[in-house]
């Protein structure tokens, strides 16, 4: 994987199809990265200083030390692996410091929480400019928890800010090779990996040695960071009784842009059940109209006739997505 020793912008002004870059020592300079290196304890008592007094629960993942942090499935695939709690965050950071010595604690995980909503005032001395986009900064804190390998839609800098975690990536055609589970049944709310990552089982999942032979692996200490584009598959461990990750999601489209993710389930319920003569043919339809479509691809139409055909912009995606409800609601 490249790594970079600078400026946030020297990756961010490389194209996303680069791949992914660890960024060393990014946020050195910020005053939560020193308290964590000073010590677990300065670590939260500088995030106590910041929790918003009237802020509301946050939401715990928490799961039996047999689990070895790994927020997944049960066995037979009907549920999880984990229970989920509102905690208030005061009491989540004070009860991993209370099983930091444990040999066995329990999995204990915060993801993808709003810093400016449960930290307002962090951001203050503890944040990034990123020239020509507006992210949603969130902190991620925990344990020693294992993340299944996922696809974020959004790109993901991700900021190591206090103990280690070791990040593990794909590139997004390795998708048959990591064994994805179900699309609408997932821990977090992206499919994931079925592989477990820390005792692969090549029987039941040969192709994940081809997997492996594309990954990425990097191990973040504090002050590090990893740029992950937009798809690329992501396997996240923490490796410490402590570990404090701030990642800033963003995407470089227009905020009326839907997610993919939307027209992949309508098309499961629209296309893939087809006879496959007729799938092949509508493979053409979106081949012409979507993944090579071009200034040429509607030049024989009159320019003030294209309508759906011509570039979108937030008034014709308005008028698309009302059409499409109507014609799913019928």
């Amino acid at each position: 994987m490249r790594e970079f020793r600078g400026d946030a912008r020297d990756a961010l002004s490389l194209p996303a199809s680069s791949g992914p870059v660890v960024l060393r020592g990014l946020v050195d300079h910020w005053p939560m990265v020193a308290a964590a290196r000073e010590s677990m304890r300065a670590a939260v008592a500088y995030l106590h200083g910041f929790v918003r007094a009237d802020a509301p629960p946050v939401v715990a993942t928490v799961a039996a030390p047999a689990t070895g942090g790994r927020v997944f499935y049960n066995e037979d695939l009907s549920g999880m692996d984990f229970r989920q709690e509102q905690i208030p965050l005061p009491t989540v950071l004070d009860t991993l410091v209370k099983y930091a010595d444990h040999a066995a604690p329990p999995m204990i995980y915060v993801a993808s929480t709003t810093l400016d909503t449960w930290l307002p005032g962090f951001r203050r001395d503890n944040d990034l400019p990123l020239p020509g986009r507006d992210p949603l900064a969130s902190i991620w804190i925990g344990n020693r928890t294992r993340i299944a390998a996922h696809q974020d839609v959004p790109d993901n800098l991700a900021c190591v800010v206090a103990g280690r975690r070791r990040v593990t990536l794909f590139p997004p055609d390795q998708l048959r090779n990591l064994y994805i589970g179900p699309l609408d049944f997932t821990p977090a709310g992206q499919a994931i990996s079925l592989v477990d990552f820390a005792a692969p089982d090549l029987v039941r999942f040969p192709r994940f040695a081809e997997a492996m032979r594309h990954a990425q692996v990097a191990d973040l200490g504090p002050g590090d960071a990893v740029l992950i584009p937009s798809l690329w598959w992501h396997h996240m461990e923490g490796l410490e009784p402590f570990n404090v990750l701030v990642n800033y999601w963003w995407r470089d489209v227009p905020d009326w842009m839907d997610t993919p993710m939307n027209a992949l389930m309508y098309a499961l319920m629209t296309v893939r059940d087809l006879p496959r003569h007729e799938r092949d043919a509508w493979k053409d339809v979106f081949r012409h109209y979507v993944f090579e479509a071009d200034d040429d691809t509607a030049a024989h139409i009159p320019e003030q006739a294209r309508r759906l055909l011509s570039p979108l912009d937030e008034a014709r995606a308005r008028e698309l997505r009302a059409r499409l409800l109507k014609r799913i609601n019928r």
